[in-house]
């Protein structure tokens, strides 16, 4: 709305009829005093303000808006038939006008004016209007980004408390699987003495009751493998730094433990040549006794046992991966001719205690593939296996060259 002061009513209707005539809405006030009360109560986009008015001229009127912070950006256009020397058109500018127009007007220039002020008005408002909602914006997500780092930081206290919490508690549970694991082998070690002892000083010449020793100090066995192997699965989670590990070295000494049973199935090991990566050597060595052992145990014994142990380097970590000279990562394969399993029992298979065959003709406690995935795991690599019922089983591996951090 457009808010016409003159004192002269003459004046005020004529301008007026020109404005409306092209839909500008007006309002009036014909002095100094009535328009700052109409302008404190009304928000107008433009004022066109006589200069010579009895009581406040429109000088004085324009300074007092200008120091006003509500009405200081209202733009103001003086139009003066009287007051048309140069230096009150300078006053009109020094006060705070945006315009200072001399009578006689031409009208059409006039309108012009007027429409190109209230659009740019009409602009700085929706700049303002703008610049709010930015800076509420900017204030809302400064207040969530404090309150989320002030829930990270609680968050991330709360974690590292938790873990120190864990590590604790998995201290005390390797000792605890220690003591256990000493407590319980002793009395079964015992045990096994003393059947020993009454199987070849009373029962040599029965039969029966030595069948019955034989099979009660096989299950003490079992137990005392149990114990060990579930004290391994334990021991898994301790943090250990790894170190430069030659591979063939590692795979030599557990060759070297299976010799005799090796002998014994006239089995065919044929290995090529392994990497040297970052690893823990002891639990790798696990690795190629839980694998190898099986492949001796789950050996077809219609034939000789042949177990093949090949490397190559591939490029990504992924048991497809295309092999490369420079790769990152090395894929390990140990096959062999056995049993072998149906695909569909798989994710079996590296569960602990889980096992796919009778333990009255295989012997094994179901931990041995868990903690080898649990391993391979703990390096930052990749374990499966493929096989056919009766065709062998392949277990396929994926480990980096160089230590990797778990994230």
């Amino acid at each position: 709305m457009v808010l016409i002061v003159d004192d002269i009513k003459a004046n005020i209707l004529a301008l007026k009829k020109t404005l409306e005539l092209h839909n500008i809405d007006v309002d009036t006030a014909e002095s100094g005093e009535e328009a700052l009360k109409k302008i404190l109560q009304i928000n107008y986009s433009l004022i066109i303000m006589d200069v010579q008015m009895p009581g406040l001229d429109g000088f004085e009127v324009v300074k007092i808006l200008s120091g006003n912070k509500k009405t200081k950006d209202i733009p103001v256009i003086f139009l003066s038939a009287l007051n048309i020397e140069k230096k009150y058109i300078f006053k009109g500018y020094e006060t705070g006008a945006v315009e200072y127009i001399t009578k006689p007007v031409d009208s059409d220039l006039l309108i012009l004016k007027v429409k190109t002020f209230l659009k740019i008005y009409e602009q700085q408002n929706q700049l303002r209007e703008m610049k709010e909602l930015l800076s509420k914006e900017i204030k809302i997500r400064k207040e969530a980004q404090d309150n989320l780092e002030i829930k990270i930081t609680e968050r991330t206290k709360e974690l590292i408390i938790k873990n120190e919490e864990l590590e604790l508690k998995n201290h005390e549970l390797q000792q605890f699987a220690w003591v256990v694991s000493h407590d319980l082998n002793e009395p079964i070690r015992k045990i096994q003495i003393f059947i020993k002892i009454i199987k070849d000083l009373y029962l040599a010449k029965d039969d029966k009751a030595v069948d019955y020793v034989n099979r009660t100090i096989k299950s003490a066995e079992r137990m005392q493998t149990l114990i060990t192997d579930l004290l391994a699965y334990s021991r898994l989670s301790a943090k250990v730094q790894p170190e430069k590990t030659d591979l063939n070295e590692v795979l030599q000494e557990v060759l070297s433990d299976f010799d005799y049973l090796i002998e014994r199935k006239n089995a065919t090991i044929k290995t090529n040549v392994l990497p040297t990566i970052d690893s823990i050597p002891s639990q790798l060595r696990q690795v190629f006794q839980n694998l190898i052992g099986n492949a001796l145990k789950f050996s077809n014994n219609t034939e000789n046992p042949i177990i093949e142990i090949t490397s190559e380097l591939i490029e990504t970590k992924d048991f497809d991966a295309k092999p490369s000279p420079n790769g990152d990562y090395c894929r390990i394969t140990v096959k062999d001719n056995g049993i072998g399993f149906d695909e569909i029992y798989l994710d079996r298979i590296f569960i602990i205690f889980q096992s796919l065959n009778d333990r009255q003709s295989y012997e094994g406690t179901g931990i041995g593939l868990a903690i080898a995935k649990k391993i391979i795991e703990k390096h930052n690599g990749l374990i499966t296996a493929k096989s056919q019922i009766g065709k062998g089983a392949s277990f396929i591996m994926v480990l980096p060259l160089e230590y990797q951090e778990i994230k």
